[in-house]
């Protein structure tokens, strides 16, 4: 009876409680660093260079052939779910083991990737001289070096490793130029025609006459254009005589031969023949690559850093955009608005707001933002334009907007709760010196308030960051073809559609052609992402915790 007495009273004092919600804020914490870990070890470990086997196959039909590639995965499954030769699986074994092999080569075999079965796979080996090749097309090529040609004649039947690597170091570096002259030097010769084609038009709609100064002066720079852009041209074209002056051949795993252009190659490297170093070094180059370069091969292999800059850049002039409308609404209605049903009808609607669907938000910003007030300023200020639309389409600026639209009130209640904190006496002691209320909410509310502001900042980039529904409709795209920020002027293009990690990851996991070579890059993004988030909640955390240090000992009085 005491034993049924004590527990009853262990239990009404509330310590059951106080260790359930232990456990289950460590549970949570625990399964989510186990979620990060995952995305941690599958998205990074893709970039480590696998080494290559050389084996002969036992195929469907009986036929044995002969097969190079990477080992990526490994299952056991029932043998009722494979349509298997008896002669290859032993009839007692009703668990079959197999294995997912990287074979590239897409061009030549049809496919990247197959299924092998253990039991069928004979005369493992791992030779030194297997390359593999990554290409800007048709994915990874694995064979052997056979011979070096240029201007279609064999020069080196049967080259060393080094001068390989050396001809592939030259190609990078006419590339870089190629790459260089199309994207920034045309590119800026091609934005500027454009924008003298419509400052031409611009003068025709004002009914200028075309044989006006203003005329006259287009003409003549739109003539010094053309002459850089034929010199440039012409440099292009020597450059890709050179570029496509070499070729190699190489042997496939089953005797076949391939030449293929050292134009197309990205790199090539022997993993066999890699010591841990080596692998080291290429795997900080892989990732160094993955995190600044730009995507290729239908976003599958390649960088993301386009992806990369437009969230950033996406969030920070959504956080410019939310703060003040946030703040400001949340003083008018703590500290002016006359509290009433009128004013908590609005608090509801703003507490209501943080409930909506995302997508609801995208709807929305398309056809207010980008229809009505798009076309708007399109009429207003880029008739010449039209009906081309500069501002009346999706864009940045209205992808901002909505994320701006849908994270305001978490921004609202947070600024209200540290507004409501501020002591009364403050307010009052500030005014009693002479202060009027606008002074005192500027120069004393405000700031011991920043602390709240910047809590409510930090959520609404961390929603903002992650959402995607709301800007597939706004302004996000596959591929952009330029940056929303250049060096073209006005440097800043809010009108431009930009990439973005979340859709990234949507685009690479459902939509890619190729899904398992999908499937790493989706992991790989994904941590990225977190990491980009957990970077702009350390930093607005670190300016919120200096500012309440700052603003404390007020507080305290």
């Amino acid at each position: 009876m005491r034993a049924k007495s004590s527990f009853k009273n262990w239990f009404n004092s509330g310590d059951p409680w106080i260790w359930l919600n232990a456990g289950a804020v460590s549970l949570s914490i625990i399964m989510v660093v186990g979620l990060v870990v995952l995305i941690m070890v599958r998205g990074l470990g893709h970039f480590w260079p696998s080494n290559v086997a050389a084996f002969d196959y036992i195929d469907d039909d009986g036929s044995v052939i002969a097969l190079v590639g990477e080992f990526i995965d490994a299952e056991a499954v029932p043998r009722a779910r494979l349509a298997v030769d008896d002669s290859r699986i032993p009839a007692d074994i009703d668990i079959i083991d197999r294995r997912l092999v990287r074979i590239g080569n897409r061009d030549y075999t049809g496919f990247d990737y197959r299924w092998v079965l253990d039991a069928a796979v004979h005369n493992l080996s791992y030779p030194e001289n297997i390359m593999a090749v990554e290409r800007y097309e048709w994915g990874n090529f694995y064979g052997y070096l056979k011979a070096v040609k240029e201007n279609g004649e064999v020069t080196d039947a049967d080259p060393d490793w080094e001068s390989f690597l050396r001809y592939i170091a030259e190609s990078e570096k006419i590339l870089g130029e190629i790459h260089h002259i199309e994207k920034n030097l045309i590119g800026a010769v091609n934005y500027e025609m454009e924008r003298l084609r419509l400052r031409e038009r611009g003068l025709a709609l004002d009914n200028v006459a075309p044989g006006s100064p203003a005329y006259a002066e287009i003409e003549t720079r739109r003539a010094t254009l053309q002459e850089e852009y034929n010199g440039y041209t012409g440099r292009l074209t020597d450059l890709y005589e050179q570029l496509n002056r070499a070729s190699f051949v190489a042997v496939l795993a089953g005797g076949q031969k391939a030449e293929l252009p050292f134009s197309k190659v990205v790199r090539a490297y022997r993993p066999n023949a890699m010591g841990v170093t080596d692998k080291t070094v290429f795997y900080f180059e892989k990732l160094w690559e993955f995190v600044s370069g730009d995507p290729r091969e239908a976003n599958t292999e390649g960088g993301i850093f386009p992806a990369i800059f437009g969230t950033v850049l996406m969030v920070m002039i959504m956080a410019v955009l939310v703060t003040p409308f946030g703040v400001v609404a949340a003083v008018y209605l703590r500290e002016y608005a006359r509290q009433g049903p009128f004013t908590r009808l609005i608090r509801i609607a703003v507490n209501n707001l943080a409930g909506v669907p995302s997508v609801v938000y995208g709807v929305f910003g398309l056809g207010f933002f980008v229809y009505f007030l798009g076309g708007t300023i399109d009429e207003l200020f880029f008739a010449e334009s039209l009906p081309a639309p500069t501002f009346g389409t999706p864009g940045i600026m209205w992808a901002s907007l909505t994320m701006a639209l849908l994270t305001v009130p978490v921004v609202i209640v947070s600024t209200e709760e540290g507004l409501a904190r501020v002591p009364r006496a403050i307010r009052e002691g500030s005014m009693a010196l002479g202060a009027t209320k606008a002074e005192t909410l500027w120069r004393t509310v405000l700031p011991m308030t920043a602390s709240a502001m910047l809590t409510g900042l930090i959520l609404a980039i961390a929603r903002a960051a992650g959402e995607v529904a709301p800007l597939m409709l706004v302004g996000v795209v596959k591929l952009a073809p330029s940056m929303p920020l250049d060096g073209n002027f006005p440097f800043l293009h809010l009108d431009r559609k930009f990439m973005h990690l979340g859709f990234h990851i949507y685009d690479v996991g459902f939509q890619s052609p190729n899904v398992e070579a999908a499937r790493p890059l989706v992991y790989a993004t994904a941590f990225l992402l977190i990491l980009i988030i957990i970077f702009l909640n350390l930093a607005a955390i670190k300016i919120r915790n200096s500012l309440r240090e700052k603003y404390r000992a007020a507080e305290q009085n």
